[in-house]
């Protein structure tokens, strides 16, 4: 790691054009930590299966694939990213390791880049004062995240990086503050995907589902503060199935759902249909909270319980 900083700030992966290939390659080596370093045909494979660096290309210049190189060998897609992100073509590599430094300088390891980077390429070219630095000020200050945890929040959720602080993130967080929800650290490390979520296409649609299922506003607005992450659940492919199968299969009532909303978070077909077919073959009743919550193990002693009792009656 402290090789890959070094060269980060000394800019040892660039080349001038009189430079060599062989030159590049091994410049490019001392941008990687020393338990990381590929071997010679690694890294002759990874030039060859992109296609964006085929020997053939004569036109590309070595700025150019020396860039290419660098973030194939930290394991970062440059196809998808470059398709991803037009801007990359003409970004410089210095300007790229200044963002790895500065991530790095965050808390996020070498080993988070290639994730990071696959879901959000747009990183590789933000600008740091204006775009990056202000996200994590945000993070720090407005959601008390503390330092030592913003690798795992920006790990949870990439995009937090590309969502602009006034434009998206400010808004989502002023909506759930008036929704009533206060830990805004734990928020973040739990459900970080919130705050880059549109307040009006997804939080208060998700909301307004809820209210139309029966619920009073109140009771809607109890079930998120209890379950943030049903504002992150699919309508068409969370709610609707599960939903069915819980008035039509189970005969639940609305009640039950609004004490235990973190049924939505199971899976249908691997917990809650396997779950409830048990005890309708037992024929016992169990809440649906100990019905989901419990494990293999307690489930089963559940049962054999249930079981227990209604034979004494």
């Amino acid at each position: 790691m402290k090789a890959l900083t070094s060269a980060l700030h000394t800019s040892m992966c660039l080349i001038s054009p009189h430079n060599s290939s062989d030159q590049t390659t091994t410049n490019i080596s001392t941008f990687l930590t020393p338990n990381k370093l590929p071997s010679s045909s690694s890294k002759s494979s990874a030039l060859v299966n992109n296609p964006l660096y085929s020997q053939t290309h004569h036109n590309i210049s070595s700025q150019f694939k020396e860039k290419i190189l660098c973030l194939e060998i930290l394991g970062i897609d440059t196809g998808k990213a470059l398709s991803s992100n037009p801007s990359l073509h003409t970004a410089s590599l210095s300007s790229i390791h200044a963002v790895f430094s500065f991530l790095q300088s965050k808390g996020i390891h070498q080993k988070d880049f290639p994730r990071i980077f696959g879901m959000c390429p747009k990183i590789l070219t933000s600008n740091i004062q204006t775009e990056l630095n202000p996200v994590f000020s945000f993070l720090f200050y407005e959601l008390g995240v503390p330092e030592r945890s913003f690798r795992k929040v920006i790990n949870r959720c990439p995009r937090l990086l590309t969502s602009s602080v006034s434009h998206q993130l400010k808004p989502a967080l002023l909506y759930l503050k008036r929704l009533g929800f206060r830990d805004f650290e734990a928020l973040a490390n739990t459900e970080p995907v919130l705050f880059v979520s549109n307040v009006e296409k997804v939080l208060i649609t998700k909301l307004e589902y809820l209210i139309n299922l029966g619920f009073s506003r109140d009771e809607a607005i109890g079930m998120v503060l209890r379950c943030p992450s049903l504002f992150t659940f699919s309508i068409e492919n969370n709610f609707e199935p599960k939903l069915k199968y819980f008035v039509g299969e189970m005969k639940g009532k609305l009640e039950e759902l609004k004490e235990f909303p973190h049924y939505f978070s199971f899976s249908l077909e691997k917990r809650i249909k396997p779950r409830h077919f048990e005890v309708m073959q037992k024929g016992v009743n169990v809440p649906l909270s100990l019905l989901l919550k419990s494990t293999d193990d307690e489930f089963n002693q559940l049962i054999q319980n249930q079981l227990i009792v209604q034979h004494k009656l």
